[in-house]
């Protein structure tokens, strides 16, 4: 017997129904799925455009290709001293300029200024490596159409020399619009240059200054050395690399050609920085000579070149002003 159910008959089902173990999907499932993917292509599509209109937008590197009237300079320990100086002096004349260092001397605060100055493309990049690692070095040149180098990397502190013998220069003073200036790591101070000493016994970071040796044969008894302010340094390079040519060698000094004395150099820093520095007097340092002074000739008739910031309170006066504002070298930059 049959029962018949009462009532409105029920709708019938619009799912898919199993038949022999297949099912059947739903088309409109399909449908939203095909506009998705429709959708994304479509974005993706438009976003490649407007990178491509984009004016910052390069497959290639400009660094990576020569350019007609572009001269690249790749600077290496150009986060340093000098060569930070060197890096504002070659953007400020158009060079365009690689940066690499490995920062175990250099400050990376030096390199934001720089790219504070000049932040347009293709001006400025900085390079994190260690030029004692040939695979680095090797691609930093396949990667780089350098037309010169500029070469300022280098363990180039008195202290140390005294251990592990090395040339070193006597620089002093900093860039005169107050941009640059010379910011040892602490740890670093014990083997850093005299100006860098006078400034912090004058700021009180340390007790005084420690002179060695008093019996020497010069007229007061300490050493003399040739002090070269760093923007001279710096446009003596600047001359020679405009100077050189390919195959050529030319090998110069670079100094003021007179010597001073350290009690001078003390003298001109108490003046500079208008502070009575504690001074004492200790032994001589092993390795030290008396007397040390270039002989400038050779630059001045073949490049014409000659040290113009000669006046050794003057430099240590433009020097003081930076260290007064960045007492903390570049920490706030970094």
């Amino acid at each position: 017997m049959l029962n018949f159910a009462r009532g409105r008959s029920q709708p019938r089902s619009t799912r898919s129904m199993p038949l022999s173990g297949m099912e059947y999907p739903d088309p409109k499932r399909k449908s939203n799925f095909v506009g998705k993917i429709l959708v994304a292509a479509t974005l993706t599509a438009l976003c490649i455009i407007m990178l491509k209109q984009s004016p910052n937008f390069n497959t290639r590197s400009r660094f990576s290709e020569h350019e007609e009237g572009v001269i690249h300079v790749l600077v290496t320990g150009g986060a340093g001293y000098i060569g930070s100086h060197a890096a504002l002096r070659l953007l400020k004349e158009s060079y365009r300029v690689t940066i690499v260092d490995n920062l175990s001397r250099g400050n990376m605060g030096a390199v934001k200024v720089l790219q504070k100055l000049f932040p347009e493309p293709g001006q400025l990049q900085f390079v994190y490596a260690d030029l004692g690692d040939l695979k680095a070095v090797n691609k930093i040149f396949s990667e780089n159409a350098f037309d010169a180098v500029m070469h300022f990397a280098a363990v180039a502190y008195v202290g140390e020399s005294t251990v592990d013998p090395l040339k070193y220069f006597n620089v002093i003073g900093s860039d005169p619009e107050g941009r640059l200036g010379e910011a040892p790591r602490p740890e670093l101070r014990e083997h850093g240059r005299i100006s860098g000493a006078c400034f912090d016994a004058a700021r009180g970071v340390i007790p005084g200054l420690k002179v060695k040796g008093t019996d020497y044969k010069t007229h007061d008894g300490t050493c003399i050395r040739d002090y070269i302010d760093v923007t001279d340094l710096v446009d003596a390079h600047v001359k020679a690399l405009k100077k050189a040519k390919p195959g050529e060698v030319g090998i110069y000094n670079v100094g003021t050609g007179r010597g001073r004395s350290v009690k001078e150099f003390v003298e001109a820093c108490k003046k500079a920085t208008g502070v009575e520095i504690k001074v004492d007097y200790l032994a001589r340092r092993p390795g030290d000579y008396a007397e040390v002074f270039s002989d400038p000739t050779k630059i001045r008739h073949e490049l014409n070149w000659t040290a113009q910031f000669t006046d050794l309170q003057e430099s240590l006066q433009i020097a003081w002003r930076w260290q007064k504002a960045h007492r903390d070298g570049y920490a706030a930059a970094s």
